[in-house]
């Protein structure tokens, strides 16, 4: 599925990421500094779904979908070169992932962010109405985090 916003195309086609320049950006974000190409590429594998903008240059931004395609989806890895930034393009990937026919009808969409919350309340997301409910967990330590400054990379959402 292919959707065009003006010089850019939001596509769903797994075949046509870059991956060398999405581990490149995550690999610096600040919510997966120094995450491996190998995590980057296993964390693709199983995620429902992967939108890619594209633009003049190439690939302009990147955004994952973990879902159960039935009643939940969490949207993760949000990302827009900085050259690309401006243009609506992490709006546009959202709605993207949001219109998909392969998610449609569920109950809860999540993502997490420190500085974008702009962004998403424009696509129809606001802060959690019962946070006390939600809980987290972190396992330590995690064997497939690369120790900081093991990579490279640059910026989006995941601090869930």
């Amino acid at each position: 599925m292919i959707v065009c916003i003006g010089a850019y195309e939001i596509d769903d086609s797994r075949d046509r990421i870059d991956f060398d320049r999405v581990h490149a950006w995550l690999s610096t974000a600040y919510w997966s500094p120094g995450i491996s190409r190998e995590r980057v590429m296993r964390a693709a594998a199983h995620s429902s779904l992967l939108v890619g903008a594209y633009g003049p240059g190439g690939q302009a931004g990147y955004l994952r979908v973990v879902s159960d395609r039935t009643t939940f989806a969490w949207i993760c890895d949000v990302y827009v070169d900085e050259a690309h930034r401006g243009r609506r393009l992490a709006r546009a990937m959202v709605r993207f992932a949001q219109d998909h026919p392969e998610h449609q009808g569920l109950r809860r969409w999540l993502l997490a962010t420190r500085d974008a919350h702009a962004v998403y309340r424009a696509c129809g997301f606001e802060p959690l109405v019962n946070p006390g409910r939600w809980m987290l967990w972190s396992p330590q330590p995690d064997p497939l985090q690369e120790p900081p400054g093991g990579s490279s990379g640059s910026e989006a959402e995941d601090d869930l």
